[in-house]
């Protein structure tokens, strides 16, 4: 099970600065039409959004696969991200936005239930369970 989990944290790191590049390169405009309507205050923020978000996704990716002895931080980090940048997923699907050959309003709505599988390997795949409960458990007795 170990492996299974190292393996599954190598992918998410490579998936992530794969993705992070993909920001800043090829495919800037797709993740430019992927930003909320309510995020588009103007051309230059929502290009703003995509290069920061490209850059802290190249971050993230590059710390899952060297940052061992914090993967468990990594991780719980790399699963608050999936759900920050979730709106973009649902505006994608709600405007009918085509990007990264998600075409169809089936494979858009398909593309939202991925999402709870990203934060949960993420979590999994680092122990980053550990700072989340030590978070919640922080704030539950404040």
């Amino acid at each position: 099970m170990k492996y299974i989990r190292l393996i599954f944290q190598i992918l998410l790191g490579l998936f992530m600065t794969y993705a992070g590049i993909s920001h800043l390169t090829i495919a800037r405009q797709e993740f430019v039409a992927q930003v909320p309507t309510w995020l588009q205050f103007s051309d230059g923020f929502t290009d703003f959004v995509v290069l920061a978000s490209g850059v802290v996704e190249i971050a993230l990716g590059l710390s899952m696969l060297f940052l061992w002895k914090k993967k468990a931080l990594v991780g719980a980090l790399l699963a608050l991200f999936y759900v920050l940048i979730f709106p973009g997923n649902i505006n994608q699907y709600v405007n009918h936005i085509d990007a990264f050959g998600l075409d169809t309003d089936q494979a858009r709505l398909i593309r939202l239930f991925f999402q709870p599988v990203l934060v949960f390997l993420a979590l999994w795949s680092t122990g980053g369970w550990t700072i989340c409960k030590e978070f919640y458990n922080n704030c539950k007795n404040r």
